[in-house]
């Protein structure tokens, strides 16, 4: 069985798929052979993409506005492919993830600021993350949300633990979850009566019907780029092999990003088809859907208890497998950071009291979604612009470094995406915006 899967390309041991690796950059494999076993640092860091947070900004997207927003998680997702793709670059080039980087090359009080942050940013997405799944669980098999979320509590340690045994068996869990969501949409798109010409026509054609649609897009874009998923992307990239010259980078940076491309397309798509299930299922006659737990409620007799199901599925899977990689981001953040690396089960452990605390006190489930994207929305600007500064850095990325394409991209993205974080913190906290009035 072993001989199989390794002429298919798929190998599950973590001495044979690096072994695997070293093949395709020796030029010993190629094709599609050649593409599956650099498969992985991208699926993981997908995830962050079709998190619940994303859930609920979608459904709101697509109740409201039926399919005109289409265009903005499209828009969405390119400058996350590009993000992406420089955090895999700099672990791949350098060895070292951007929280060691920054450790090394940053002054000592501003490494301690953005550790600090992105702990509080890393407790902040676990927080969406595992409540996503809570909610899922809760609904699905009608629980109280507690023990939905005490059964997502073990289900994401015991993926944890598979951490043991290398990187590859996590990945292989982490893109079966990912295929589930995926399926799961491809399913409600069948169910639901989408306007496809509608659709491919708002993809393509930018437009914003009023000031609430400049509100929602803003938070489609302003919390796309999530903290945990720039640290995470170039610690994952660092690990899978050492390359032992500028060609060998070159090979892994080339099938980088094109699993980045892939990964993030499949992504965006989801993303898509969530807009497209809530604009044919509530926009006609529910536009005001805004909340997870109703949209569940308001499918079932629309579209079917079926289709309501397949809905929760996805909203289960998104919620364990993100929470999965939420904590392993957290604990890859402290240990690039300050180099101290805790027990998973204590991380996992530290990341969830804050879920629990917020159900304890009765708090709204959906507004501690909203507070926690708020938080992110803070800590982002520090990883991103400590990404773009190192990687414009020649004594650090050699021949490596970024071109003037991707220069001016990455500096436009940045701004694009820190201009609506600031214009959402802004209205969060109650500051009245005159060009989003009326």
């Amino acid at each position: 069985m072993t001989d199989i899967a390794e002429r298919g390309g798929i190998v599950a041991h973590p001495t044979q798929i690096q072994r695997a690796i070293r093949e395709v950059l020796d030029g010993r494999r190629s094709g599609f052979r050649a593409f599956i076993p650099m498969v992985g640092p991208a699926v993981i860091a997908s995830i962050a993409y079709m998190d619940p947070g994303n859930f609920a900004t979608n459904i709101q997207a697509g109740a409201r506005y039926g399919y005109s927003l289409l265009w903005v998680v499209l828009l969405a997702n390119l400058i996350a492919m590009l993000f992406q793709a420089l955090s895999a670059k700099l672990g791949i080039v350098t060895g070292r993830n951007l929280a060691e980087m920054c450790r090394d090359e940053l002054p000592r009080p501003l490494v301690w600021a953005m550790w600090i942050v992105s702990e509080i940013a890393a407790m902040a997405t676990d927080l969406a993350e595992f409540l996503g799944g809570a909610i899922g669980l809760s609904l699905l098999f009608n629980l109280p949300l507690i023990w939905g979320m005490v059964v997502t509590a073990i289900v994401t340690y015991g993926i944890l633990t598979l951490d043991r045994r290398g990187f590859r068996p996590l990945e292989l869990v982490i893109g079966a979850l990912v295929a589930m969501i995926g399926l799961c949409y491809v399913i409600e798109l069948f169910i639901a009566p989408v306007d496809w010409a509608s659709a491919a026509f708002s993809l393509v054609t930018p437009q914003l019907q009023d000031a609430a649609a400049v509100t929602i897009a803003v938070g489609i874009i302003g919390a796309t780029v999530m903290p945990h998923a720039i640290y995470l992307h170039s610690g994952l990239t660092q690990a899978r092999t050492i390359a032992r010259d500028d060609g060998d980078r070159r090979k892994l940076l080339r099938y980088s990003n094109r699993e980045v491309i892939v990964a993030l397309a499949i992504a965006g798509a989801i993303n898509m088809a969530m807009v497209m299930m809530a604009a044919a299922a509530f926009h006609a006659g529910h536009s005001g859907v805004a909340e997870i737990e109703t949209a569940y409620h308001t499918l079932t007799p629309i579209l079917g208890a079926g289709a309501a199901t397949v809905f929760l599925i996805s909203l289960l899977a998104s919620g364990i497998s993100s929470s999965t990689v939420g904590t392993l981001a957290g604990q890859m953040i402290m240990q690039g950071f300050v180099g101290f690396r805790i027990p998973v089960w204590l991380r996992r452990l530290v990341t969830i009291i804050p879920a629990f605390i917020v159900v304890a006190l009765g708090v709204n489930a959906t507004n501690a979604l909203v507070v926690s994207q708020v938080v992110l929305s803070i800590a982002l600007p520090l990883p991103m612009i400590a990404l773009l500064y190192f990687t414009q850095r020649r004594d650090i990325m050699g021949a490596f470094v970024n071109g003037p394409m991707t220069r001016v991209g990455a500096v436009v993205g940045a701004a694009v995406v820190l201009f609506l974080n600031t214009i959402l913190l802004l209205q969060t906290f109650g500051v009245s915006l005159p060009f989003l009035q009326g």
